[in-house]
C-alpha cells in the first residue's frame, strides 16, 4: 500500500518517477495524483484537428486513413513512413522515419493516439516522429480501457507521453489506502462534493464526461476553499490582535492640510477617507488595500491617513518599491504640506511634523539622520523603499505602515515592519492597479479593499494609438514630429523602453530579441529625429543621486524628453508632460501600458499616447494593444487584460505560492466558485480558528502557507 506522501519512486519504480519528477517537478503520489487530465477524449469521438495550433505539444486520438512507406531516393535501405489520420472531418499527416514496419500496425480503420509537436510542411499540419499507442481488442490495458468510454489526456512532454502517465496514475490508484480529506464532512454533504479518494478514481478513471467534470468541480473548490481558508486564518489573526486608537484631532494637522488643499476632494476620495479614519480609530488594527484609477489620487488619501495618525502622537511609515517612486512621494508630500512639513525648522509652522525619506543608497550623513529622526520620533512621516524593512531601522512609535504598489511586496516584507513594531500599527496597501472583485479575493483576501473609480476634476484626456513602425513607417516618423511639437509649446515626453542594454538580454533568447535597449533609442534620437532637443536618461542602475537629479532637472522643465525604463510607471507626476511613447509596446502587459499612459495628461493639457511596435498585425499581441487604445478605463481594462492573459501572470510573482496550487481554479473565470469558498472558509474558522478539529484541511494550509513562504524567500 501507498499513500499520498509516498515517494514516486516508490509507488511506480525509478524508470517512471524520473521522467515525471524532471518534465513536472512530481516527487510524490499526491504531486502524480494532483496532475490532473488536460481533456477527455471519448471513444468514437476523435480530437478535433482543426483546433491544433503549430509549436503545441499535443495528444490526438484519431482514426489512420492510410500508411506509405516511401524509400529514399538513391538510399533504397532507408525510407520514411506517412501516415493521415482524420478526425472525421479533419486530416493530420503523421511522419516516421525508419520504421517500415509501421503499416502492420497502423492500419486503415485503426484507432490510436498519437503525441508530438505540431509542426508545418508543405503548408499542411504534421506531427513528425510521435509517440503512438494504438488501439485493439487483443491487449488487456487497450481492452479495459477502451471499455471505460473515455481516455484522460494528461499535459504531456515528448519523454513523457500521456499514456505513460496515465498507466503511472493507474499504478497508484490501484495500491493507495485510505485517504484523509482536506474538506470537512460537513462541508461535502452541504455542497454535494465527493471525497477524495471518490475524485481521484473519478478525474482519473472517469466512465463519462459527467463523472470527470464533477470530479473537476470537487478539486476546483478544493483549491478555492484551501487559499480562502489560509486568507480566513489571516484576517482572524488580524481581529484577534490589538491596536492604540488613533481618533481624528479637530484642529490638527489633517485638518489644517486639508484647508490648505487647492481643489475639493472627490466623493470618492472623501468617503475612502472617511471610511480609513474610522478604521484606524478603532483599537484592532486596520488592514486595507486601496485600489484606484492611475491619477484617482490614493497618495492625498493616504497623506490625509498619515496625518491622523500624526496628531494622535504616533508615525507612519510609506514603503514604495523603488528609490525613484520614494524620491517622488518624497518630494510632492513636502511640497504639499508645506511649512506642516518643516518640525523644529527655520520657518516650520506650530505643530509641524517632519518628513524623512531613507533609501538604500542614500550617503551616510544623510541616512543616519533620517534613521535618527525615524527612532526619536522627530520625523512623523518616514518614506523609503526596502531599506525601511531593516533590522536596524527603527521608529519611536509606529502608528500606520502604508505600502505603495502592493502587488511588488510579499505578505512577509508587510510583517517585517509590523511585527517588529511594539504596539501593532494600522496597514493600508495601494495599487494603481484595478483589479477585478474575484481576483483581489485570490490576490489580497487578507485585506478589506476600498476603492477609487472616480477622476478627479481637471483631469485631462489621453489619446492613445497604436504605431505599428515596420507596417507603416511613416508613422513612426509621425510620433517623432508629434513629440517635436509637443516640445515646441513648451511640453515634455516620455520615451519609455523594455530594457536598459543588450546585456539584459541573453541566453537563447538573445539572438531572438529584437527590442530597442535605453541605450540604443538614447543614442539614435540624439543622432536622428529629436537631434536638438534636451534628451535624457533614467534607470534604475543609476545612483541614487543621478536618478534625484534627472528627475528634479525632467521636473523643473530643463529635460524635454525623457527615455526611461518602467521606473517612471507609477507615482511619477510631471504635469508639463504631455507625451508617452512606449517602444515595443508589446513587451508590456495591458495594467503596465495603462500605468504608463497615466504620466501624461495630469496638466492642464490633454495627453497622447503613442503605442510603437514591430509585430504582425495578425499577432495576438496586437489585441492587447488595440484593447488598451480602446478604452481609457483601467478597471475595464484590468477585466480584458485577465480575460487574455495566462492565471500565473494574473496572480503575479509575490503570488507565486498560491499560483502552484491552483491546477484546476481560474481566478478568472471562477468568482462564484471564489466567492463560496470564502464565504465557507469563514464559517469554518469562526468556528475553530486553529483548525484542530480538521487536521487535513490544517495540513493542506499549511503546506501552501509553507510554499508561499519558500517562493518569498527565493526572491529575496
Amino acid at each position: 500500500m501507498v499513500n499520498l506522501s509516498t515517494k514516486l519512486s516508490t509507488a511506480v519504480g525509478d524508470k517512471s518517477a524520473k521522467p515525471l519528477q524532471k518534465a513536472f517537478g512530481l516527487h510524490t503520489v499526491e504531486d502524480l495524483l494532483r496532475h490532473y487530465p488536460r481533456r477527455y477524449a471519448e471513444i468514437g469521438q476523435p480530437t478535433d484537428l482543426s483546433a491544433l495550433q503549430v509549436g503545441q505539444h499535443v495528444t490526438v486520438l484519431a482514426e489512420v486513413v492510410q500508411a506509405t512507406v516511401i524509400p529514399f531516393r538513391n538510399q533504397p535501405r532507408r525510407s520514411r513512413t506517412e501516415v493521415v489520420v482524420t478526425d472525421g472531418t479533419d486530416r493530420l499527416s503523421l511522419t516516421f522515419f525508419q520504421r517500415p514496419w509501421l503499416p502492420k500496425v497502423m492500419t486503415p480503420g485503426s484507432t490510436g493516439l498519437f503525441s508530438g509537436v505540431v509542426g508545418v510542411f508543405n503548408q499542411q499540419l504534421q506531427l513528425a516522429n510521435p509517440d503512438f499507442e494504438m488501439f485493439d481488442d487483443t491487449g488487456d490495458v487497450s481492452a479495459s480501457r477502451l471499455a471505460r468510454g473515455v481516455l484522460p489526456i494528461y499535459p504531456a512532454t515528448a519523454k513523457m507521453a500521456s499514456w505513460s502517465i496515465e498507466r503511472a496514475v493507474a499504478q497508484c490508484l490501484d495500491t493507495i489506502g485510505d485517504l484523509a480529506d482536506p474538506l470537512p464532512e460537513e462541508v461535502r454533504a452541504a455542497h454535494g462534493h465527493l471525497e477524495v479518494r471518490a475524485a481521484f478514481e473519478a478525474i482519473h478513471r472517469p466512465r463519462s464526461i459527467a463523472e470527470a467534470t464533477v470530479a473537476r468541480d470537487r478539486f476546483r473548490f478544493e483549491e478555492a476553499f484551501v487559499v480562502q481558508t489560509v486568507f480566513a486564518q489571516r484576517r482572524h489573526a488580524i481581529e484577534q490582535q490589538r491596536a492604540d486608537t488613533r481618533a481624528p484631532v479637530t484642529g490638527g494637522l489633517r485638518d489644517r492640510f486639508s484647508g490648505l488643499l487647492p481643489f475639493q476632494l472627490t466623493a470618492g476620495q472623501e468617503a475612502v477617507a472617511a471610511e480609513i479614519a474610522e478604521d484606524l480609530a478603532q483599537s484592532r488594527p486596520m488592514h486595507r488595500l486601496l485600489q484606484g484609477e492611475v491619477g484617482s489620487g490614493k497618495t492625498i488619501v493616504a497623506l490625509l491617513s498619515m496625518l491622523q495618525v500624526v496628531d494622535a502622537g504616533a508615525q507612519a511609515a510609506l514603503l514604495a518599491p523603488t528609490e525613484v517612486l520614494a524620491a517622488q512621494h518624497y518630494r510632492s508630500i513636502t511640497a504639499q504640506l508645506g511649512d506642516l512639513a518643516k518640525g523644529g525648522m527655520l520657518g516650520g509652522a506650530d505643530g509641524a511634523t517632519r518628513v524623512r525619506l531613507l533609501t538604500g543608497s542614500m550617503g551616510a550623513k544623510a541616512r543616519n539622520a533620517s534613521l535618527l529622526d525615524a527612532a526619536s520620533g522627530e520625523a512623523g512621516i518616514v518614506i523609503g523603499t526596502h531599506a525601511l524593512i531593516q533590522d536596524h531601522v527603527q521608529f519611536a512609535e509606529l502608528g500606520l505602515l502604508v505600502v505603495d504598489e502592493q502587488h511588488r511586496f510579499g505578505v512577509e516584507q508587510r510583517a517585517a515592519l509590523v511585527d517588529r513594531a511594539e504596539v501593532t500599527p494600522h496597514v493600508l496597501v495601494m495599487t494603481a492597479t484595478p483589479i477585478p472583485r474575484t481576483i483581489a479575493m485570490s490576490v489580497f483576501g487578507d485585506l478589506e479593499v476600498s476603492t477609487l473609480s472616480e477622476l478627479p476634476a481637471g483631469r485631462q484626456p489621453i489619446q492613445t494609438t497604436v504605431v505599428p513602425a515596420t507596417q507603416r513607417p511613416a508613422w513612426l516618423d509621425r510620433a517623432w514630429e508629434r513629440v517635436r511639437e509637443e516640445v515646441a509649446r513648451g511640453r515634455q515626453a516620455y520615451v519609455v523602453v523594455s530594457r536598459i542594454g543588450s546585456e539584459d538580454v541573453s541566453g537563447p533568447s538573445a539572438a531572438e530579441s529584437e527590442t530597442r535597449s535605453l541605450v540604443q533609442v538614447h543614442d539614435d534620437l540624439v543622432a536622428g529625429p529629436l537631434a536638438d532637443l534636451r534628451v535624457e536618461s533614467l534607470h534604475g542602475r543609476m545612483a541614487a543621486d543621478d536618478k534625484d537629479r534627472v528627475m528634479r532637472t525632467f521636473g523643473a522643465g530643463e529635460i524635454d524628453v525623457l527615455v526611461a525604463t518602467t521606473v517612471v510607471e507609477v507615482g511619477v507626476d510631471v504635469p508639463n508632460a504631455t507625451v508617452m511613447v512606449v517602444m515595443d509596446a508589446d513587451r508590456f502587459g495591458m495594467s503596465q501600458l495603462h500605468q504608463l499612459r497615466g504620466r501624461v495628461g495630469r496638466g492642464s493639457e490633454a495627453g497622447l499616447c503613442l503605442l510603437i511596435t514591430d509585430i504582425d498585425a495578425d499577432s495576438p499581441a496586437v489585441e492587447r494593444l488595440a484593447a488598451v487604445a480602446s478604452t481609457t478605463d483601467g478597471f475595464e481594462l484590468s477585466r480584458l487584460d485577465a480575460e487574455l492573459r495566462r492565471e500565473g501572470d494574473v496572480l503575479g510573482a509575490r503570488q507565486s505560492g498560491m499560483r502552484s496550487s491552483l491546477r484546476l481554479l481560474s481566478v478568472v473565470r471562477d468568482g462564484e466558485i471564489i466567492e463560496q469558498a470564502r464565504t465557507i472558509a469563514s464559517a469554518v474558522v469562526e468556528q475553530d480558528p486553529q483548525l484542530a478539529s480538521h487536521p487535513t484541511l490544517a495540513a493542506a494550509v499549511g503546506a501552501l502557507e509553507a510554499t508561499e513562504a519558500a517562493d518569498y524567500l527565493e526572491r529575496t
